[in-house]
């Protein structure tokens, strides 16, 4: 049984107007636990839209997405909720850290809505920071940190409650290369540490990190390309 299994997919948002737009138009899509995918597409070709859908942040407009067997469509909203906190990380370009808030302080939030306890929460937090380098900058806010290190805390905000997925939306979309390099560095980590890391860009070089490249255009994959999950 895969992971994620998605089934003729559609996203139409004025459906039946003449200003229909099909975002995502029939997309069938299988990815098994353990995998690094990479889905690249150009601005527009809905590769966003799936991924959203994918985190349980969206919701089709037509067909069927199981995620562990489950069928996400037939969920609510608290028990989607419930799948984004417990079983999905999400990085995202804009790093979407709290201004107010130290580096550790940021990475427990999401603890506290999953109802870790404090001093476990704190050992949580202290383990994921120290998984990107930075365990001597837990008590600086953002505004004290460069684009990078702020985009590390914000993987290890993703990873501190140990999901089983990844989700990562033009993580180094901020970055200068050679600190988008070090970020590539850390998802590969995480894949060979068993987690399932999905990648979304609009870069080829960055989806070269991946071991499978889906490339999607006009809501359609066009192309699926990969080496399997161990290699």
């Amino acid at each position: 049984m895969a992971l994620i299994d998605v089934r003729k997919v559609y996203k139409i948002y004025n459906e039946g107007m003449e200003s229909e737009v099909r975002a995502l138009d029939g997309i069938d899509l299988t990815i098994e636990k353990g995998e690094f995918t990479a889905i690249v597409g150009s601005s527009g070709s809905g590769k966003s839209t799936l991924m959203n859908i994918l985190g349980c942040l969206d919701v089709p407009t037509y067909g069927e997405y199981y995620l562990a067997g489950s069928d996400v469509t037939e969920l609510s909203d608290s028990q989607l909720s419930r799948i984004r906190n417990r079983e999905i990380g999400f990085i995202f370009q804009g790093f979407n850290l709290i201004p107010s808030l130290t580096a550790i302080e940021n990475v427990e939030l999401p603890l506290v809505y999953r109802g870790v306890t404090g001093s476990k929460r704190r050992e949580l937090a202290e383990e994921a920071l120290a998984m990107v380098g930075l365990e001597e900058r837990e008590k600086h806010i953002p505004s004290q940190m460069s684009g990078g290190q702020q985009q590390r805390v914000a993987i290890a905000r993703a990873i501190a409650a140990k999901p089983d997925i990844i989700m990562a939306d033009e993580p180094t979309g901020n970055l200068d290369s050679k600190t988008g390099g070090q970020v590539m560095d850390i998802l590969r980590t995480l894949h060979h540490s068993g987690s399932t890391v999905l990648l979304i860009t609009h870069d080829d070089s960055i989806a070269a990190s991946a071991n499978r490249v889906i490339r999607i255009l006009d809501g359609r994959i066009v192309s699926d390309t990969g080496k399997g999950v161990g290699d």
